[in-house]
């Protein structure tokens, strides 16, 4: 009888934590968010789009990346939000008045850095693009300086969207106050 109370005792403990760290399931406001932002990414320039399809493949599978981040936000939004308005000890109306007001400001930020992170995305596809060039010589000199050999140097233009997407976005210095 130890035994069994033991083990359904450990079960219980492996089995909580891990429902209470679940991933949020995205719901159709995350998704029609998701596809907005996987318009923007994939652009009008066949620069972008091949961009876009070096990083994703399909436009669905971009949209079901991009919501599950949409709806991982949204939690973190109203989580994060809960804990401030607890912290300034409001209790009943104002407390949830507050969570709601603070969450939808912290979703707009991660809408508005979700933003910045697309106009980065496809700026840096047109750099490539342009660095790449027309010419034999050029392609060949991008391929090299960009790709892999174990791939044959085909990922050379997803490489070099991404080195550059990563350069602006971790070394660009914070607005002035």
């Amino acid at each position: 009888m130890k035994k069994i109370t033991l083990l359904a005792g450990l079960a219980l403990i492996l089995v909580v934590p891990a429902t209470s760290v679940a991933k949020p399931t995205p719901d159709k406001g995350d998704k029609r968010a998701a596809k907005t932002e996987c318009k923007t990414l994939r652009g009008h320039s066949a620069a972008t789009r091949e961009a876009f399809r070096t990083q994703f493949r399909t436009f669905a599978a971009c949209v079901k990346a991009h919501a599950a981040d949409e709806a991982q936000e949204e939690q973190s939004a109203h989580t994060n939000a809960a804990k401030e308005c607890k912290a300034e000890g409001l209790h009943g109306r104002e407390y949830g008045k507050c969570v709601s007001e603070k969450a939808r400001a912290k979703e707009h930020e991660a809408d508005a850095q979700d933003q910045q992170d697309a106009t980065e995305f496809k700026n840096a596809a047109k750099e490539c693009d342009a660095e790449r060039g027309d010419t034999d010589e050029t392609r060949l000199a991008f391929a090299m300086k960009y790709g892999t050999a174990n791939s044959h140097y085909k990922n050379a233009f997803g490489k070099c969207v991404s080195r550059k997407a990563h350069e602006k976005h971790d070394y660009e210095l914070p607005p002035a106050s």
